[in-house]
């Protein structure tokens, strides 16, 4: 979700010494290329958001409260998409991984693009909710589970890991200022509240007694996990806006992340709740109920609240010159996670008032998701996606070391990759 990143010194490839000598060639797609070759050689984690973004318009479409002709049909089609994307990214990582590695460990050393190592795993419990969800018209209703199953196993690890391995590298080895705090540092952390969500989906599937009971109770805990680590960030992040003021243009399409564990705690705690009557006992499940409304509803406000803001920032930042890149896809799955949200409360509660409010948001997300799945394939099949050195960008603000008496950073090469 980064077009330009702070430098990687000391870690790059063979290829890196014909960055900026494209050839340009005047038509055919990826003709801004040097050669085809070199889609591969800056992927990163980030990518797989454009599967986060995609994937959470087939769930919100199947299941918003209303029923629209052909609704079910474009949810399919989307999903289809999504799934496919998935393959098809996952194999060009690892040709990235096999032909660039030492580009590929650089990407944890960063830190900007360390963050979206939480997107790989999202984008796996996305897809695999999608399948049980909307896929079982293809797969079949079995199929469906199992293909569910494997995925949010893979999701789930990979996102535990990644929650607790990059908070790490920023306390130990990543040189951060007191201003580089922005919206994808929510990205790490996020995944184990998607997998609190979308698992609760898999507690009727888990056999009953004690292995149904610990999948909830495991849907729980990393609720908590997510919660209690994206309160921390969220209030790091409003700090350093209040502060420093808004953030460089590129990156400003990121505060929108913080939509996402709001919207998708607002949908973990309905959908564990949802479930809980089949292993919770008494008062629990109606505890975890209540639970749902009690805090879905002031968080619903926060959220809405927050979207305001960040539009706001965005239309400001769009006077300006808001340049495109991989970072609008910011613009999808948070919100997407705010109407599966909106929908559950919904369900909960029979307001008119938030059930057309999920269709607003839906609106919202399917006008963001075709503008940015638009730009994306245009932009991809020119090349310009993949080029090493973007266009001139305002810089992240997440490079020197800002000791607790300020210095004078040691000036380092740019290397900007384009993502």
């Amino acid at each position: 979700m980064i077009t330009e990143l702070p430098p990687i010194v000391g870690q790059l490839d063979k290829d890196e010494a014909s960055a900026g000598r494209s050839h340009h060639r005047p038509f055919g797609i990826l003709k801004d290329l040097e050669r085809p070759g070199d889609v591969f050689r800056d992927i990163g984690p980030n990518w797989f958001a454009s599967v986060m973004g995609t994937g959470i318009v087939a769930i919100a479409a199947e299941t918003l409260p209303f029923r629209v002709p052909g609704l079910h049909v474009f949810a399919l089609v989307v999903w289809v998409l999504a799934a496919a994307w998935l393959v098809a990214l996952s194999a060009a990582w690892a040709v990235h991984w096999t032909r660039h590695t030492e580009r590929a460990r650089a990407h944890a050393n960063n830190p900007v693009m360390a963050q979206f190592w939480g997107a790989p795993a999202m984008a796996l419990l996305t897809v695999g909710a999608g399948t049980l969800l909307v896929g079982r018209d293809l797969t079949g209703a079995a199929a469906a589970v199992d293909i569910d199953w494997v995925l949010w196993f893979l999701g789930t690890a990979l996102g535990l890991v990644t929650a607790c391995w990059i908070p790490y590298l920023m306390m130990t080895r990543h040189e951060l200022k007191p201003d580089s705090a922005f919206g994808g540092w929510l990205m790490p952390i996020v995944p184990p509240m998607v997998s609190a969500a979308l698992g609760a989906l898999l507690v009727p599937y888990a056999p009953a007694g004690q292995a149904r009971l610990t999948l909830l109770v495991a849907c729980y805990a990393m609720f908590g996990i997510a919660l209690f680590m994206s309160v921390i960030i969220i209030t790091l992040l409003w700090g350093r806006l209040v502060t420093y003021k808004t953030l460089p243009a590129v990156m400003v399409p990121t505060s929108w992340i913080v939509l996402g564990p709001l919207g998708q705690s607002i949908t973990a705690s309905g959908n564990m709740a949802n479930v809980g009557g089949l292993t919770l006992h008494a008062p629990y499940a109606a505890g975890a109920d209540a639970f749902a409304l009690i805090y879905g509803i002031p968080t619903w406000g926060f959220a809405m609240a927050w979207l305001a803001i960040a539009a706001s920032m965005t239309l400001r930042a769009a006077r300006k010159g808001l340049p495109f890149g991989l970072t609008w896809w910011s613009f999808t799955f948070p919100v997407g996670t705010c109407v599966t949200g909106t929908i559950g409360l919904a369900a909960r509660t029979g307001a008119d008032l938030l059930r057309y409010g999920s269709a607003g948001l839906f609106l919202l997300l399917l006008a963001a998701w075709l503008i940015v799945a638009v730009r994306t394939a245009r932009d991809g099949a020119r090349g310009r996606l993949f080029l090493p050195t973007a266009a001139p960008q305002p810089a992240p603000p997440a490079v020197p070391v800002v000791p607790a008496t300020p210095q004078p950073a040691t000036p380092q090469p740019a290397v900007p990759l384009a993502a």
